[in-house]
């Protein structure tokens, strides 16, 4: 880092920090309990604080990694500044925890896009800067900085564990991820892609001997038809049934082999994924989620998908190929017909902006769910085709974890999208200097919404005299 580049850096971060403070002073002052899943995290990490580690609320369904981290900094920093009573494990110390984690997230997003950028030197420092700090405030991550949840730790985690990989250090990024892996149970998925990045790496190396051997033959590891797919589809069977291959694998990726078995034995002795409310958080095949992600991704990625210039390359690819776009169609209704799940919290909990979005959308008409299905396809389409600069591999590979961590949600839940957005939006090419401005200007506006309904548009239900206030 430049030193130039590491005063703008620094600048940017503190700036951002010193202004989330105040927003975190605004949120404080007029939501002083607990508020929704707070209930329950609150009088749990409390519990923990007054050293009662066997109290458990059986309606939690995350491991105690937050609770635990928690009382390992507040007890420290309350023993140093001579703090006692009530202060000591407050709703307001507690959320700022999450407030120390948002800082981190933002110093992991600027060295993690270094790392993957590092070979586009038309990248600049203020470039990558303006980036991390725009991810740093992507509306559906930072508004939980301010409320005791584990999305910040959760992301703080994984993050850290994929830069550990990236650099290497894989029994580093193991123990990150077992981290993340105690904030929530679903956060496993994210060991397997760092594993998943170390075989992408290797087989994108024997892909290119394979190429050098087949010079006549016409082949690239980055072409977008179905063809090539299938053939790397045969060449990647072809090396992983291979003994010696796998052993090589092994040798690399066992710190993420342990940990994931370490996972099975969990679920096996648990009894499932799910620690405490089991009936609420119900495993299916929701299909549906995956477009639903897609849609998410678009909302939040405009200025990288929808531009001119995709709509005319993907009509391209339609022209191209409207027999496998036919089949795609096909699939996606069928999907959409068999596998949509509406999960009772979305059709009863009307502070949630996806309580708004299934009612003035999906329940608008019995078809709009499949009229929606053109959208979906170009949003795939577009979605993938701004990955064409990472391998074939590391693309298949993520996708599979982009299927494992939605699809067996049944509850549409825009918190479950943060991280896999965040792990595309880091693996993609960088906008130019004034779209990257666009982006954090509507970054900027959809929080400023966000936090101006909250704290100031509340509203009480009629069995209830507690406020309510919306959010994501």
């Amino acid at each position: 880092m430049e030193r130039a580049e590491a005063y703008g850096f620094s600048g940017a971060m503190s700036g951002a920090f010193l202004l989330s403070c105040l927003l975190f002073a605004a949120v404080s002052r007029r939501q002083r309990g607990p508020y929704m899943d707070e209930v329950f995290h609150v009088p749990q990490a409390q519990a923990y604080c007054h050293g009662r580690f066997l109290q458990w609320d059986p309606m939690i369904t995350t491991l105690p990694g937050l609770y635990l981290l928690s009382v390992g900094v507040v007890k420290p920093a309350a023993w140093l500044l001579g703090w006692t009573g009530s202060v000591v494990c407050s709703v307001g110390m507690l959320r700022f925890i999450n407030l120390l984690f948002s800082a981190g997230n933002f110093y992991l997003l600027y060295l993690l896009l270094f790392k993957i950028h590092q070979k586009n030197k038309a990248v600049s420092g203020f470039q990558r800067i303006l980036s991390a700090l725009t991810l740093a405030v992507f509306p559906t991550l930072y508004f939980f900085t301010f409320l005791y949840y584990t999305d910040p730790g959760s992301v703080f985690f994984t993050l850290f564990s994929y830069l550990m990989c990236l650099y290497g250090n894989h029994k580093t990024s193991a123990l990150l991820g077992f981290c993340g892996f105690m904030f929530r149970q679903t956060n496993i998925v994210w060991t397997v892609f760092c594993a998943g990045n170390v075989v992408a790496e290797k087989l994108n190396e024997a892909w290119k001997i394979e190429l050098q051997k087949k010079k006549d033959e016409k082949i690239s590891s980055r072409k977008g038809s179905f063809s090539d797919l299938t053939r790397t589809l045969r060449f990647l069977v072809e090396y992983l049934i291979s003994p010696k291959n796998l052993v090589t694998l092994i040798a690399l990726t066992w710190p993420y082999i342990i940990l994931v078995s370490l996972f099975f034995a969990f679920v096996f002795i648990n009894g499932g994924i799910v620690v405490g409310d089991r009936s609420s958080h119900e495993a299916c095949l929701h299909f549906p989620q995956l477009f639903y992600f897609l849609s998410f991704t678009g909302f939040f990625s405009f200025l990288h998908l929808l531009t001119p210039t995709k709509i005319r390359k993907f009509l391209l690819s339609l022209r191209k190929h409207p027999v496998q776009y036919s089949l795609i169609t096909v699939i996606s209704l069928f999907l959409i017909w068999k596998f949509t799940y509406v999960h009772k919290y979305l059709l009863a909990d009307n502070r949630h902006y996806t309580f708004y979005v299934w009612r003035k959308v999906f329940q608008r008409h019995e078809l709009v769910k499949y009229l929606l299905v053109p959208f979906y396809i170009f949003a795939g389409w577009s979605f993938a085709d701004t990955l064409k600069s990472k391998s074939i591999f590391w693309i298949l590979m993520y996708f599979v974890c982009l299927l494992a961590v939605t699809v067996p949600q049944k509850l549409l839940e825009f918190r479950y999208f943060i991280l896999p957005f965040l792990i595309y939006r880091l693996n993609i090419p960088f906008l130019s200097l004034y779209r990257q401005l666009l982006e954090l200007a509507f970054y900027i506006l959809v929080n400023a919404v966000t936090f101006y309904l909250f704290l100031n548009r509340t509203f009480r239900w009629e069995n209830s005299d507690e406020v309510q206030r919306f959010m994501w």
